[in-house]
């Protein structure tokens, strides 16, 4: 068996190759080529914490991975990442296990690939200003799925820790984004949300953290932070304007996504009111963006076959530079 650590990922599988990979599994998805069981999802309350169970098959090149995630956000006070986890990918022609890598990296970097994808179908083209709500684990991925798609030049940053939301922005310059682009840290959320094309949400919020009503026509909202029943990063009000709602995996969504669960309870809208799957908008089945003034939301919960897809992609990579560590388990 194979086994790559995160390091090794990074240097050779990075956001290109996340957005082509999870795009070819989309379409996939659309011929009905990829198995996708429901995932398991163990809660430890004591912890506010999460461990996930993600099974997913490409029954056309007969691979098979399991992806154990766990979610601890308490874990930086004890020098942990709060995301951490494991892909096992498998050869279904004889069952054999190929390889163990690490997936806090790749969780993060499909997340940040469909948030790309999303916003290169739903944004506006001339899209220049993104707001960043929540400067956590998994929003750096999300900006450069943003910025992979389209030409920001003002970054807006919105974090309840001024020194985390620095370091973001640290981070980001270090990592060489486009030094021309203007990064300001915000305290007033409202501000921040008026003056964004698009706006990337990932937090753990259990209530809304902005206004719906703060956000201006034409914006392109990606949700990515709530992923439990109990948690809304919007508000009803959002909802409501929305043009059109567009999400990763219309089952995990209906489970899990917090702000649309309490949309589907109020009377005037339901889950029918949704436009379709990103599935749908990649493979020309539901439209993108028609209109210039159209309010958009992607939201995403994550699926067990867009870490499939990173997973062959990494594991195609390693056998070609030959990275990774043979050991006989």
């Amino acid at each position: 068996m194979l086994i790559i650590n995160e390091r090794e990922i990074q240097t050779t599988y990075g956001m290109k190759e996340a957005m082509h990979d999870v795009e070819q599994i989309l379409r996939a998805k659309a011929e009905d080529k990829i198995a996708n069981p429901h995932r398991t999802v163990i809660e430890f309350p004591q912890h506010s914490a999460s461990v996930l169970y993600m099974p997913s098959a490409d029954l056309v090149n007969e691979m098979a991975t399991i992806k154990t995630v766990t979610i601890f956000p308490d874990n930086p006070a004890i020098g942990k990442p709060t995301t951490q986890g494991v892909i096992l990918v498998t050869d279904a022609k004889n069952g054999e296990h190929l390889a163990m890598m690490n997936a806090s990296y790749l969780t993060r970097l499909r997340t940040g690939a469909l948030s790309g994808l999303a916003t290169d179908r739903l944004a506006r083209k001339d899209a220049t200003v993104l707001t960043v709500i929540g400067t956590g684990a998994m929003a750096f991925e999300q900006v450069l799925g943003v910025l992979a798609v389209r030409p920001i030049s003002k970054m807006l940053l919105v974090n309840p820790t001024t020194t985390k939301a620095e370091h973001f922005k640290e981070r980001l310059l270090a990592f060489g984004i486009d030094e021309n682009i203007q990064i300001e840290i915000m305290d007033n959320v409202s501000e921040a949300v008026s003056q964004a094309h698009i706006i990337c949400c990932s937090t753990r919020s259990n209530t809304p953290v902005f206004d719906g009503n703060d956000v201006k026509p034409g914006t392109h909202v990606n949700g990515v932070g709530s992923y439990l029943p109990h948690m809304r990063e919007m508000d009803f009000t959002f909802i409501q304007r929305c043009s059109k709602i567009v999400t990763d995996d219309v089952a995990g969504v209906k489970e899990e996504a917090g702000e649309l669960i309490h949309a589907n309870e109020q009377p005037d809208w339901s889950f029918d009111d949704l436009h379709g799957e990103l599935m749908d908008v990649i493979v020309g089945t539901a439209d993108g963006r028609t209109a210039e003034n159209e309010i958009t939301f992607f939201k995403s919960v994550g699926a067990a076959y867009f870490d499939l897809a990173v997973a062959q992609g990494v594991y195609r990579k390693a056998l070609e530079a030959g990275i990774g560590i043979e050991v006989e388990v």
